[in-house]
């Protein structure tokens, strides 16, 4: 089965990396919300940036057995992202837009097939126009539509691409829901479902993904959360075209995740580490998340 890099970041959405094969290519990385991941804020404009650092060193096939092939992967990226939350109502809730801007630094190793590879430069970027959230007294909720446009740089004999050369659309719905009046102990799952195109330069087409972030978390002092985070990942369909099989990816991944909120600053900092587990077609690693995110 023939690998590829696929290297992306995205929103709430988002972000990074994943190395795949022709079975499953994702555009949006798991890993990059977490705690409290369905919830947005008040109105307002804010800015969030994502710090994020992917390793791998392990690549699964479709039975789970590591490939004993010298691979190596690390992924570096820089993801400022731009979210306006109106005051309009649509259904109850409240509109929102926001854009994602990926910087992306991919070095990749395959020793058995002599690859070597690094690259940086800007992802694919992605926009989300329609978009609303809710408040209620015992949850948040969220719905989205977007997409990724293929701006980023892309060479199909080069792994470490932080393009991918196709559009893809993704549909977002999520809810937090707190077990308490105070809304001290929470829990919620973010899903996130992707169509592509085919590739503008290959006779190629990923299949469909599924992914749904989750997270478990207890607010202490009213600034501070802590708790589990994780993600689960699967391919739903098969690819179509050049060197396409019925394999399909998925991997799940859990961690702890500590935030902090500076109220006179209307800020919020959060960092966490999430492990990867039971990967098919697919690498096999650590992501760790540090978010800084300022109300204007």
């Amino acid at each position: 089965m023939k690998k590829t890099l696929a290297g992306i970041l995205a929103l709430s959405a988002i972000i990074f990396c994943a190395v795949t094969g022709k079975a499953g290519e994702p555009h949006y990385v798991s890993g990059v919300e977490g705690i409290k991941a369905a919830t947005l804020p008040p109105p307002g404009l804010y800015g969030r940036l994502y710090g994020v650092y992917y390793h791998a060193d392990t690549l699964r096939d479709d039975a789970g057995d590591k490939q004993d092939i010298g691979f190596d992967v690390k992924v570096f990226a820089l993801v400022p992202r731009l979210i306006w939350i109106s005051q309009m109502e649509v259904l109850g809730g409240n509109y929102f837009a926001d854009v994602v801007v990926p910087i992306i630094k991919t070095d990749l190793s395959i020793d058995a097939a002599g690859i070597d590879d690094n690259k940086t430069g800007l992802g694919d970027i992605c926009i989300e126009p329609l978009g609303i959230s809710w408040h209620g007294a015992r949850y948040d909720a969220s719905v989205a539509a977007g997409g990724y446009v293929p701006s980023g740089s892309y060479d199909q004999n080069n792994a470490a691409s932080p393009g991918k050369d196709m559009w893809t659309a993704m549909f977002t719905a999520g809810a937090t829901v707190y077990a308490d009046d105070e809304r001290t102990l929470s829990a919620s799952i973010l899903s996130r479902y992707e169509i592509h195109s085919e590739k503008r330069d290959e006779d190629y087409t990923p299949g469909n993904d599924f992914h749904f972030e989750w997270g478990l978390g207890k607010t202490i002092n009213r600034t501070i959360d802590v708790g589990l985070a994780g993600y689960c990942y699967w391919q739903l369909t098969n690819d179509r075209g050049d060197d396409s099989d019925s394999s399909k990816s998925r991997v799940f991944a859990v961690g702890p995740e500590i935030s902090v909120f500076f109220p006179s600053q209307l800020m919020f900092l959060s960092a966490r580490a999430l492990w990867e587990f039971e990967a098919r077609n697919q690498s096999e690693g650590m992501i760790g998340v540090l978010t800084l995110t300022k109300g204007f």
